[in-house]
């Protein structure tokens, strides 16, 4: 059973920067292809990034496709999302997710984290 927990969220100025980070416990993180999502109030859940687990692949959102960056350190059981040139629709609630051997843009991951929230102000 894979325990993740979210960080890094909170309250930024549109154009600014946050690093989301997900700190993974509980498996051997390096089996397991990490996604972000996000969902803002009274809106489904949507896909945002994904990272495979090499790190090597990544697909992105087109919504998000060139501002945010995911990344993951193995070493340390740990999957970022560098958020820059942040706008207010980017306000959500963002959750992490984990599966072994899922790697696509929908909800069919195993194991989701419990979520931290990023609001942008205008």
């Amino acid at each position: 059973q894979v325990q993740l927990v979210e960080s890094g969220g909170g309250l930024v100025q549109a154009g600014g920067s946050l690093r989301l980070s997900c700190a993974a416990s509980g498996g051997t993180f390096s089996y397991y292809n990490m996604a972000w999502f996000r969902q803002a109030p009274g809106k489904e859940r949507e896909f945002a990034a994904v990272i495979d687990r090499s790190g090597r692949g990544t697909s992105y959102a087109d919504s998000v496709k060139g501002r945010f960056t995911v990344s993951r350190d193995n070493a340390k059981n740990t999957v970022y999302l560098q958020m820059n040139s942040l706008k207010p629709e980017d306000t959500a609630v963002y959750y992490c997710a984990a599966d072994h051997n899922y790697y696509g843009l929908g909800k069919e991951y195993a194991y989701w984290g419990q979520g931290t929230q990023v609001t942008v102000a205008s």
